[in-house]
C-alpha cells in the first residue's frame, strides 16, 4: 500500500493485479509505504483504521484506489506464480497439478495451502455488499488507470511489468468454470460492475 498525502490518494495493493510494478514505479513519490507483510491491506481495513488515523494525524483522508482483475485470470495468475521452480517441494507449489484441479481446490471447503489465495471481493468490500474502495479500476483497462494516476500525482506514470508469472498453458474446463462462477458469484458480479462503469467504478466513502 502506498500513501500519497500531498496528492490525497492511497493505492491499495489487490493481490495479483500488477501491484509490484505499480509499487516500483510510484514508491519514490509516496510519503508512506506499507510493504512486505503489510503490503496487502484490505479496503475495509484501510477505510476503518488507516484512513481515520491519517486524517487525525495529518489532516488529510486520501481516497483509496485499487485494481480488480477478471476473476479467472487473477486465479490463473496465482496458479502460474506458484508453479515457479523456487517453490518446488513446498506446500505452496502448484507444480504437477492442472489449473482445473487448482480452481477446484480454491473453491473447496478446505483448500490446501497452495490454494489459499483469498478473494478480490473480500479485499475490496466489507464482505457483504458495500465496496470499500473509492476507486476500483479494471486491470484490463490499464490506460484509464494510468491516466488517473498521472492526473492525480501530477506526473506522467509509466509502469514496467515486474514479478511476471511463468508462461505456462492453463486451460479451464467448462464444468469447473461453471462451479467457480457459482461459488464466487460475488467476485464476478463486482467485476462486471467495474466493466459497466467503463473500467472505473467510483464509490465515494463517507
Amino acid at each position: 500500500m502506498l500513501v500519497f498525502l500531498r496528492h490525497k490518494i492511497t493505492f491499495l495493493a489487490t493481490p495479483k493485479t500488477g501491484t509490484t510494478a505499480v509499487e516500483m514505479a510510484l514508491k519514490p513519490r509516496a510519503e508512506i509505504v506499507f510493504s512486505k507483510n503489510r503490503k496487502h491491506i484490505t479496503a475495509v481495513r484501510y477505510a476503518n483504521k488507516i484512513a481515520p488515523f491519517l486524517e487525525d494525524t495529518f489532516g488529510v483522508r486520501p481516497a483509496s484506489v485499487a485494481v480488480m482483475r477478471e476473476p479467472v485470470d487473477q486465479i490463473r495468475s496465482w496458479y502460474k506464480y506458484r508453479s515457479q521452480k523456487r517453490l518446488d517441494g513446498t506446500k505452496q507449489s502448484t507444480k504437477g497439478i492442472s489449473f482445473d484441479q487448482f480452481v477446484r481446490e480454491v473453491v473447496s471447503d478446505k483448500p490446501p495451502e497452495r490454494a489459499q489465495i483469498g478473494r478480490q471481493f473480500s479485499f475490496l468490500t466489507d464482505g457483504k455488499t458495500r465496496v470499500m474502495a473509492d476507486h476500483v479500476f479494471a486491470y484490463e483497462n490499464q490506460e484509464t488507470f494510468l491516466m488517473f494516476l498521472s492526473e492525480h500525482l501530477q506526473h506522467p506514470v509509466e509502469i514496467t511489468p515486474k514479478n511476471v508469472s511463468p508462461m505456462i498453458d492453463a486451460p479451464l474446463g467448462d464444468e469447473t468454470l461453471a462451479l467457480l462462477r457459482e461459488v464466487r458469484a460475488e467476485d464476478f458480479m463486482l467485476y462486471d460492475a467495474v466493466l459497466e462503469a467503463k473500467g472505473h467504478l467510483v464509490t465515494p466513502q463517507a
